[in-house]
């Protein structure tokens, strides 16, 4: 199958002749049809003709471009403005919502060659950890479809991990690209805050969100982010640092980095199997020259409350432009979920409360900022659980709302920071269920951590498995 291959050797093989964009494409839409009624991963699927048009046109510059991602297919999470197609943010608020532009990350991959199959299936706004809370039904885990994707990219990693996809473009508030990468099995990297430009992406929490690279490995994160990182002159957050070549890097030593483990991360709380699974990938790196240190991270029992109130506080205020005067409807659309999420928000923001709640908060996440910097003066980089269990049972998680909180409990602190996390696969439970680890670096670091990831991947074969559903 085509769709196993890494984005550099569908490239090469591009470049040979041994096949086409066309071929490429015909094998996503073949795999669509088959699988994407048992996951639902898809919300709204690009016309085949439409596609099939671009990678004609794709295979006709291959041998006069440079492009690293000329006539690959991906998708888009249905967070982000994709002009003249139905972007919803998995919300029947935005249900027939045409934008009138697309964003940036988007527009750059279409300079880039790219070929878009579709807008994918998530929880609505962002608001979960398992792609349950969406308006289109929830998407389902390709290892066992009893089970969760994840979320809130849960249709960008089933389709990944189905081979639907060669990759996709995610979006990570507080571990929404890392949970559903992590338990899909596929590899996944939450980005510098302002690594990435966020013109045109729905906006959950506007200081958490961040742009990323979905894909099979971490290569494919490196050639994705070397096309869509820099700076933008529509998203006045987007970083003016420089763009390394993350492909180039990933080849150099890992010898002598120090990597830490936060010894609170791996308490009582943590399934066993992955415990064991982080670490036994700690003695993988430990054979590439790593060093592995045991460090301490005291506040990181903060972590969830300060997600929790400072998220939904921005929540609050940007989903408030839709209350049924541009959009056209009723706030009785919005899920209970995203209706809880605008509550508290609203609530810590209200005046006599402000003090109590939000500013505490802000407050908090300045120390976590300094916990951080602190943890990482000592080592190039962390490494930490992305999830606490394996993939729940599908309605477990929305029947609780504190454990759908909770399923994020390793992946919220790094958002308030903004530095960035790959997720990468590391294992399999008894039951055959994936297991992923994530990989903390200091602000601007993705190229350290993919090398990390990349060499890891090379001594280890868990990024090479892919469910087979019947």
């Amino acid at each position: 199958m085509l769709l196993d291959k890494t984005i550099s050797e569908l490239k090469i093989g591009l470049l040979k002749g041994e096949f086409t964009s066309v071929d490429l494409v015909n094998e996503c839409y073949r795999n669509i049809k088959t699988i994407n009624p048992k996951v639902n991963a898809f919300i709204t699927i690009v016309d085949q003709e439409i596609a099939l048009k671009k990678a004609k046109e794709a295979d006709k510059k291959l041998k006069n471009a440079n492009s690293l991602l000329l006539g690959i297919p991906f998708v888009l999470k249905d967070a982000y403005l994709s002009k003249d197609l139905l972007t919803t943010c998995a919300s029947d608020v935005l249900e027939d919502f045409i934008p009138p532009y697309s964003a940036t990350v988007y527009k750059k991959l279409e300079d880039a060659g790219a070929i878009l199959l579709g807008k994918m299936n998530m929880d609505a706004w962002g608001h979960g950890g398992s792609s349950e809370n969406t308006d289109f039904g929830p998407v389902k885990n390709p290892w066992n479809l009893e089970r969760v994707a994840g979320g809130s990219s849960g249709g960008p990693a089933a389709a990944i991990a189905t081979r639907m996809t060669s990759f996709a473009i995610g979006e990570d508030t507080g571990g929404s690209i890392r949970n559903p990468s992590a338990w899909c099995n596929t590899t996944g990297l939450k980005v510098t805050y302002g690594r990435v430009s966020r013109y045109g992406c729905i906006a959950y929490a506007s200081s958490f969100d961040s742009v990323g690279p979905m894909g099979k490995t971490v290569q494919d994160c490196a050639y994705i982010l070397e096309t869509i990182a820099g700076r933008d002159p529509y998203d006045a957050t987007s970083s003016p640092q420089p763009v390394p070549s993350y492909i180039q890097k990933l080849s150099e030593s890992v010898k002598g980095l120090t990597i830490g483990l936060p010894k609170e991360f791996f308490r009582e709380g943590l399934n066993e199997e992955i415990r064991n699974s982080i670490f036994f990938m700690a003695k993988e790196l430990k054979k590439l020259g790593i060093k592995i240190k045991e460090i301490s991270m005291p506040l990181f029992d903060y972590g969830i409350p300060v997600y929790y109130l400072i998220g939904p506080s921005e929540t609050s205020s940007n989903l408030a432009r839709y209350d049924g005067i541009r959009f056209g409807q009723g706030r009785e659309n919005f899920s209970e979920e995203t209706m809880r999420r605008i509550m508290i928000g609203t609530y810590a923001l209200s005046a006599g409360y402000y003090d109590a709640y939000y500013r505490k908060a802000q407050q908090a996440r300045t120390l976590f900022v300094r916990e951080y910097q602190k943890a990482l003066a000592e080592c190039e980089a962390l490494l930490m659980p992305v999830n606490p269990t394996p993939p729940t049972k599908i309605g477990e998680l929305m029947s609780d709302p504190l454990q759908n909180l909770l399923a994020d409990v390793y992946t919220t602190s790094q958002n308030p920071v903004g530095v960035p996390s790959l997720a990468v696969p590391c294992g399999f439970t008894k039951d055959n269920l994936p297991i992923g680890a994530q990989i903390v670096g200091n602000m601007f670091s993705e190229d350290i951590l993919l090398r990390i990831g990349f060499q890891y991947q090379q001594v280890t074969d868990w990024h090479k498995k892919y469910p087979i559903l019947k």
